[in-house]
């Protein structure tokens, strides 16, 4: 670059950066800003438009530096032509975001001076004198990582105790000694005693069979206050406090790990036998033999597989993984007993938000006097709500059905000659699947005699006549195993095949089919106001509708809030088709 163009007037920004707050470099960041200023007096073509610093904070990672990124947006907006920092560490240690933000405000005509490397990111040469120096600050990152690793292991050795002290129970105490100077090796805990009274609670409760749930909402009634003062719980807080052995007296190391050096992100070691405990000095909240029991406990709970523990396990349940919730958690949904039937003694069920059921409901906090922001409201829902919208859902969407089986049939019919082995696997699997729609048919008649939907006469004739198709169906299985079985002939075998598929598709019972729903359904979405949204995959696409219902079980009315859905606007119970 020529001198002139260099000379001529610049509208500048500096920025500084220290990776710590400790005295010595804030210190430090002082006197380079200082040294700034009498670098602006040495270049009258400079004029200061702005000085960001970011304190304390790592500059291997840009993202992680809110006045750099600030510094950024200025420059995209023609804030200044030239940023003036000291070197190019300070700018970034990590070599792609070092050229990435370079080659952006190149393009916006902002230009990147760095001082003691005496590179200006519009000269010829420099990006690629800027490439070497980058990558020298990176390198320079690591050797630090490692030597920082290799200090946590020496200060693990030493007993030193790690953190800020944010725990539940304790305050940290910060060991001064005679020349003033802080001694972290001689940290130590001193007890709060409320906080350690709700520590106590919550272990007492737990070994008494209560569950995370029900003690966040135990704590609630109570008004316990959490670490930050809120009277606010949630399942991970409670597991966290369970599991977490400082309440009895110890210092625990290896339970995270660094994974990346750059962005200095950490995960947590799940295999907690690496873990590395060593008894503390303090007073114990909780004792040893409580801790080891509640650790007992705990793993009754959960499931290994590999090197992580789970809770719970997969479902087959087509409520459970295809329902999701509208609040801010989109979270899952967990099946409830809501109300026994005094009648009869039939349990109902229904679904709620499991950011309710781990964090509160908004309901429960509204009435409880409790701030209510962030948490969900959306309704618990009812099964059979669920239930018969699926069913207007699908008798509007899939209108010929029997269509679709006579296409399969004529599949079948194709593929298949009369000498053909397969095609008898498919009658008996056929037969099979016919024995299976009776059998459910039975089950729906009881409940719906049960739930008074139809009379003593009407459900004894029905039940009559479904045993007797029964019992044909089992003899006609019967017949398959027979060596002397007369062959029947391709038509037959199609004709049987067709039937047993129509009455598989017939939605007149009182519940859709789990295989049909488990395929076609993607996902039901509640939402405030009694909405639902249904998400189907139809020859391949998504499909998505609006609807509710309101009404008692027996008498239900079906609304639709989507104007291209082929069914009533609303409808009853006795409107389904």
């Amino acid at each position: 670059m020529d001198m002139d163009i260099k000379e001529r007037p610049r509208r500048v920004c500096f920025y500084g950066r220290v990776s710590t707050e400790h005295e010595a470099q804030t210190n430090a960041l002082e006197n380079q800003m200082e040294w700034y200023q009498e670098l602006l007096k040495k270049n009258e073509n400079w004029t200061l438009e702005g000085t960001y610093i970011d304190k304390g904070i790592t500059g291997t990672m840009a993202k992680k530096r809110p006045n750099f990124i600030r510094m950024i947006n200025d420059a995209s907006k023609g804030g200044f032509d030239l940023i003036v920092t000291r070197e190019v560490c300070r700018f970034a240690r990590n070599t792609v975001d070092t050229l990435e933000y370079t080659r952006k405000l190149k393009k916006w005509g902002v230009e990147v001076f760095f001082v003691n490397d005496n590179i200006w990111t519009f000269d010829n040469d420099g990006e690629l004198r800027l490439s070497i120096m980058a990558a020298l600050a990176q390198e320079e990152s690591r050797k630090v990582s490692e030597r920082v690793i290799a200090g946590q292991q020496i200060s693990r050795k030493k007993g030193v105790l790690y953190g800020n002290g944010n725990i539940l129970g304790y305050k940290l105490v910060r060991h001064i000694d005679e020349d003033g100077k802080w001694n972290p090796a001689e940290n130590t805990y001193e007890i709060v005693p409320e906080q350690a009274e709700t520590v106590k609670l919550i272990y007492d409760l737990f070994c008494n069979g209560m569950g995370y749930t029900k003690i966040c909402k135990e704590l609630e009634r109570r008004r316990r206050k959490n670490g930050v003062g809120e009277i606010s719980w949630c399942a991970s807080k409670i597991g966290r406090i369970l599991h977490n052995k400082t309440y009895a007296g110890y210092k625990g190391y290896g339970k995270s790990y660094t994974t990346d050096y750059l962005d200095h992100s950490r995960t947590q070691n799940l295999e907690k036998d690496t873990y590395q405990y060593i008894k503390g000095d303090w007073e114990a909240i909780v004792s040893e033999e409580q801790w080891n029991r509640v650790q007992k406990m705990c793993e009754k709970k959960v499931k290994t597989v590999g090197n992580r523990t789970m809770g719970k396990k997969e479902t087959d349940n087509v409520w459970l993984n295809k329902l999701r919730c509208s609040c801010d958690a989109h979270s899952k949904y967990r099946k409830n007993k809501w109300r026994t039937n005094k009648k009869t003694g039939e349990i109902v069920f229904g679904y709620q938000c499991y950011s309710q059921v781990n964090k509160g409901s908004y309901k429960f906090r509204k009435a409880n006097g409790l701030p209510t922001e962030g948490y969900c409201s959306i309704p618990m829902v009812g099964e059979w709500k669920l239930e018969f919208m699926a069913k207007v859902l699908l008798q509007a969407l899939w209108v010929d059905r029997r269509g679709a089986v006579r296409e399969a049939v004529e599949m079948i019919k194709a593929c298949y000659t009369e000498d053909n082995s397969s095609v008898d696997k498919l009658a008996e699997a056929s037969v099979r699947a016919e024995i299976q729609k009776y059998e459910k048919r039975l089950e729906n008649l009881l409940e719906m005699r049960i739930d008074g939907e139809i009379g003593k006469e009407e459900y004894i004739r029905l039940k009559r006549e479904t045993e007797e198709k029964l019992a044909e169906s089992n003899m006609q299985l019967l017949n398959f195993r027979k060596d002397d079985e007369k062959i029947e002939s391709l038509e037959m075998k199609l004709h049987k095949m067709e039937a047993a598929m129509e009455q598989y598709i017939d939605f007149s019972q009182k519940t859709i089919p789990r295989e049909i729903l488990d395929k076609l359904l993607v996902q039901v979405i509640p939402y405030e106001g009694g909405k639902f949204q249904w998400i189907f995959n139809l020859l391949g696409d998504d499909n998505t509708f609006m609807c509710g219902v309101d009404g008692r079980k027996n008498t239900p009315i079906f609304s639709s809030f989507s104007k291209d859905l082929p069914v009533f606007q609303t409808c009853t119970g006795g409107d389904r088709k």
